[in-house]
């Protein structure tokens, strides 16, 4: 079954104030992890959009130490569950996060690879183009764009999971829903970023690799 958005739980631990969980994370974490490995360069600043809870971001930080991390999200109540969760860690290669709307101007000038987890599916078109016109400004040539999260793709039939959590996204709010893979490709390629392959994850989940071109 597909990693859903599910209601955030409070946090627990010496800074618990602002703390959130988000239940996926230690579901996915040591999949996405294999594949980061495997894309990230060796050193340099990695910029996550969409950075939710923080999670992510403090267990990539203590597996890949010699990667500085910027964590970034719109929401204030996330920032804060990011600052507490951050604080807790106490890694020294994770910055403090920024407000960054995918869709406006980002905070984050340059960095050397820029991930993005279930962030597409669950906001408006608008700010994954935002999105890759963000990536294209900031990464060098060569630089790593990460997606992960459900999608569909035409080649491949959908399961019926999927088709009913696209469906739920859509009550939620209609902007919201599974994307076509193909589509997300088109609007990478318009930015001068290129796909260059996809892994099959767990729980019907893919990672989609770009890289900015020259």
């Amino acid at each position: 079954m597909t990693d859903r958005p599910e209601p955030w739980e409070p946090g627990s631990g010496p800074v618990a104030a602002g703390k959130r969980h988000a239940p996926a994370t230690e579901r996915n974490r040591e999949a996405i992890l294999a594949v980061l490995r495997e894309e990230l360069p060796s050193s340099g600043l990695v910029l996550e959009v969409a950075s939710g809870s923080g999670e992510h971001a403090i267990h990539f930080a203590a597996a890949l130490p010699a990667l500085d991390w910027q964590p970034s999200d719109p929401d204030p109540a996330a920032l804060a569950s990011i600052t507490a969760w951050r604080a807790e860690a106490g890694l020294p290669n994770i910055c403090p996060p920024v407000r960054l709307d995918a869709c406006a101007k980002w905070p984050v000038e340059r960095a050397d690879a820029i991930l993005c987890i279930n962030m597409v599916h669950i906001s408006p078109w608008e700010a994954t183009r935002g999105l890759m016109k963000g990536a294209r400004a900031a990464l060098p040539p060569g630089g790593l764009l990460y997606l992960y999260g459900p999608y569909l793709r035409e080649d491949v039939k959908t399961g019926s999971g999927n088709l009913a959590f696209d469906a739920s996204l859509k009550v939620r709010d209609p902007r919201w829903g599974l994307r076509k893979v193909e589509d997300v490709i088109a609007a990478a390629e318009v930015e001068g970023l290129a796909f260059q392959h996809l892994v099959e994850m767990p729980a019907n989940n893919l990672s989609l690799i770009f890289r900015r071109r020259d």
